[in-house]
């Protein structure tokens, strides 16, 4: 297998994103990889209310220029890092847009990407992007909880002794 040469990173720009990003620029870093900054976002309906068409143009613009500027950010923070990075924002379901940006880029062989960690009935009602993206990406992901961006010393892989947990066997032996 060659070695990886992009890295997708998703944000949210939440606290866990940036522990995520600590993650991606260390694994860029060791690999010489590209980073590839992508935001996904949505207006869920409930934020229409009763109006649905009055207000939606005008706040899906300003969240859409929000979320521009701190892409950007992202992406001019890591260039200051002295890596090479671009930025990809769309809108639609975040976790399929993330899938659909890895699927469309085969350079892209790891998504690195945060979670918020919610359990019990909040993760029932706003579902796991984390979670749905690894079920659904084309490539390996790699869920970070937070914490610090030190090297990886001790690895859980679970494996039903299928073919693609060999493949994962393999993956988190080199990265270890």
């Amino acid at each position: 297998e060659r070695g990886m040469t992009k890295i997708l990173f998703p944000t949210d720009f939440s606290p866990g994103s940036a522990d995520a990003m600590r993650v991606a620029v260390r694994m860029a870093r060791e690999a010489k990889a590209k980073i590839v900054v992508a935001h996904a976002w949505q207006i869920p309906a409930l934020a229409y209310g009763s109006e649905p068409f009055s207000m939606a143009p005008a706040l899906m613009q300003t969240m859409s220029d929000d979320a521009k500027h701190a892409r950007a950010g992202v992406v001019d923070e890591l260039k200051r890092q002295g890596l090479e990075a671009t930025g990809n924002m769309s809108t639609g379901v975040s976790w399929s847009r993330l899938a659909e940006i890895a699927d469309a880029d085969p350079e892209i062989q790891l998504i690195v990407m945060g979670t918020h960690g919610r359990t019990g009935f909040k993760r029932v009602v706003l579902g796991s992007v984390a979670e749905k993206v690894v079920r659904h990406a084309p490539c390996s992901v790699l869920v970070s909880r937070g914490g610090d961006a030190k090297p990886f010393t001790d690895v859980l892989v679970p494996v039903d002794f299928s073919v693609s947990s060999q493949v994962a066997v393999d993956r988190a032996a080199r990265l270890v």
